[in-house]
């Protein structure tokens, strides 16, 4: 039976506060202030003091609140900067519009979060600044950021495309290091009606560059001092996720309670091999996404159970397939096979399971008995239990 389980639905969760929505675009529509609104600087202030920074910059783009943050902290050529490899390619395509070279490492194969101890590795002199990403919502931990940063003399500038409100060792996503990028994609946990970005940081000379940096590098009309381009969030975009903002803390913490029921009702998945990836963030985890491995112990493949997901009408998804290394357009980088047998493992196990705020604890249990049964049936017969797998949660 088809069950009809979006990967994201976000008609669910706008319909509580579209008249809300309509509201804040018609008075936009009303203002006639569509490029560097009012609206744009109130939700600037707001995401900013909600994060707990102090200055926001919107963009146009996660990719671009990446590449010309970088330029804003002064890193370009000549500049190292570190980064895991098991990201989303943007992490890398900002590191090099940016001018600067991206020193990949290997990732923590538990939590998919960058590999510290890698990372000390790669430092040589001309290393500048580390990346860490906030992957699937949960942050890499700041106490330890901060100590590497200190003992290697390191800007930390955080990618937090993921990670809106996130929480872990009492820092808040973009309070960490001297900047932080975000997305505002639509299906992000803060999402707009499109694409945009912002750039925090808690250093004015920083925040006033990318003020310039994303209009042409101007610091008044017609007066350029930086060589800048054209990357502004515009005025609906913002009006839209200022009205969202407030309705985000609530939105986690359904997203955390749906990752806590996936945690239960997966349980007995575990000895098929069946693992999500581990939380060392508690309730700070903001679950963007909720993600399984299917590792070397599970005897179907990855491919079997999405197809019978999505022939139970289930979507998900895998985030991500191909590591930044082994993506074509970066050959010339000079990485191989191999290099980063944590990273280009995970690629090969992962699973991304549907995650919304509103997911239905039914529709989470259909999840997770799809799974079993797929699983079940592959299992070796000295293997199986008089109980399915899977029956009842744990």
């Amino acid at each position: 039976m088809t069950v009809g389980i979006p990967f994201v639905d976000l008609k669910s969760q706008h319909q509580p506060i579209q008249t809300q929505l309509k509201e804040a675009i018609h008075a936009i529509l009303e203002q006639g202030d569509f490029i560097l609104g009012r609206a744009l600087s109130d939700f600037e202030a707001a995401f900013a003091a909600a994060s707990g920074t102090k200055y926001g910059v919107g963009v146009a783009s996660g990719t671009d609140a990446i590449a010309l943050g970088l330029q804003a902290c002064n890193i370009g050529s000549g500049d190292e900067v570190i980064l895991p490899a098991n990201t989303f390619v943007a992490t890398l395509i900002g590191v090099l519009r940016a001018g600067a070279k991206p020193i990949l490492v290997d990732c923590d194969p538990q939590t998919a979060l960058i590999d510290l101890e890698a990372a000390a590795k790669a430092i040589t002199p001309q290393t500048k600044a580390i990346i860490p990403v906030h992957l699937y919502g949960q942050m890499v931990s700041p106490r330890q950021l901060l100590d590497f940063a200190d003992t290697y003399k390191l800007l930390i500038f955080e990618d937090a495309a993921q990670a809106h409100l996130a929480e872990r060792d009492g820092y808040r996503a973009g309070s960490v290091g001297i900047a932080a990028a975000f997305s505002f994609y639509p299906s992000k946990n803060l999402g707009a009606f499109g694409d945009g970005g912002m750039l925090l940081t808690r250093d004015s000379d920083v925040a006033q560059k990318m003020v310039r940096l994303r209009n042409y590098g101007a610091s008044q009309k017609y007066f350029h001092v930086e060589s800048g381009t054209n990357s502004r969030l515009d005025t609906l975009q913002a009006a839209v996720l200022l009205e969202k903002l407030p309705y985000l803390p609530e939105w986690n913490r359904d997203r955390l309670t749906i990752a806590q029921q996936y945690d239960n009702e997966l349980a007995p998945l575990a000895s098929a091999g069946i693992i999500p990836v581990q939380n060392h963030s508690g309730s700070g985890h903001v679950y963007h996404l909720y993600v399984i491995k299917v590792d070397e112990s599970c005897f179907i493949e990855r491919q079997q159970i999405q197809d019978k997901l999505a022939a139970d009408g289930i979507q998900t998804g895998i985030h991500y397939p191909i590591p930044c290394h082994l993506q074509p357009a970066f050959t010339y980088l000079g990485y191989q096979q191999g290099d980063f047998p944590h990273s280009e493992k995970l690629a090969k196990q992962i699973l991304s399971l549907p995650m919304y705020p509103g997911l239905s604890s039914s529709q989470i249990k259909e999840v997770a008995l799809a799974i079993a049964s797929v699983v079940s049936t592959s299992l070796r017969p000295e293997s199986q239990s008089s109980a399915p797998i899977g029956s009842k949660a744990a």
